[in-house]
């Protein structure tokens, strides 16, 4: 069974059929999904879904471009949902300088309070980066994040780069992004990656991959982006499958239960 290690099923995208689609998982080989937190409002979303069905689990936390709404009260919130039995995670959190807003030092201030957490806490990070490889590596040390492990999301820096954060002891998000023709430097750093430390991901709605690129992402694609890594890894589909569950697994400690958790209600508000 496939292990989705990052999703937005609580995204508007998914309005019209999410329930239908959510059901077609298990019987489409997709065996757990972790749906990852982006802002304060996907923090009850997330966990509803978590609560819905044992086998979503769900990550905890604020997206860089979504920090500038948090504030000491709504971090409180974060660190209550932390809490609850199917929170696997502290995420996704980071650095995004693409955009000019949040400012660079408000995105910092609260990266750093969520890797604080998630030491507190005992959880893995999944780790947002984008245009801020130098800063991220830098926090990350700073703060100790090695001490907690957990995925660098939608990897997209160099292979020399990824050898940075594999000496941290971090795993690597691979998504839709592997599947398309140009991406030469992600292909390089994932034949560079040893398959011990790569999880894949669809980071849907976004991100489909070939042949559904620019459309409507979703778990169900994934076997495109094992192939992919399968291909640059000169090896079978089945052991991609396999070994990227088994770290998704590990990293998430959910070793012991194949299916997850039995899904029983534990309100958060």
């Amino acid at each position: 069974m496939i292990f989705e290690s990052h999703a937005h099923y609580d995204d508007e995208a998914f309005n019209e059929d999410r329930d239908e689609l959510i059901a077609r998982m298990q019987k489409s080989g997709i065996g757990q999904i972790v749906n990852v937190c982006s802002d304060l409002p996907s923090l009850v979303t997330t966990l509803g879904l978590a609560e819905r069905y044992p086998f979503i689990y769900a990550a905890v936390g604020i997206h860089p471009s979504d920090s500038g709404a948090l504030t000491e009260a709504s971090f409180d919130k974060v660190k209550q949902a932390s809490f609850h039995k199917k929170a696997v995670a502290i995420g996704e959190i980071g650095l995004d300088y693409h955009w000019p807003e949040p400012d660079h030092e408000t995105q910092k201030k609260w990266f750093i309070r969520q890797l604080l957490l998630s030491k507190e806490r005992n959880l893995p990070v999944i780790i947002h980066s984008r245009e801020a490889a130098k800063d991220t590596l830098d926090l990350m040390k700073e703060h100790h994040a090695g001490s907690t492990g957990g995925i660098i999301h939608c990897y997209s820096y160099s292979k020399e780069t990824a050898r940075d954060f594999l000496d941290m002891g971090y795993s690597f998000g691979i998504g839709g992004v592997v599947t398309f023709p140009n991406a030469k430097k992600l292909k390089e750093a994932v034949e560079y990656i040893p398959l011990e430390r790569i999880v894949v991901e669809t980071d849907c709605p976004y991100m489909a991959p070939v042949p559904h690129r620019g459309k409507r992402n979703s778990s169900l694609y994934l076997p495109y982006i094992i192939e992919a890594i399968a291909e640059i890894k000169k090896t079978d589909t089945k052991t991609v499958e396999e070994q990227t569950a088994s770290n998704a697994k590990r990293i998430f400690r959910l070793e012991e239960n194949e299916y997850g958790q039995s899904g029983e209600s534990h309100e958060y508000h």
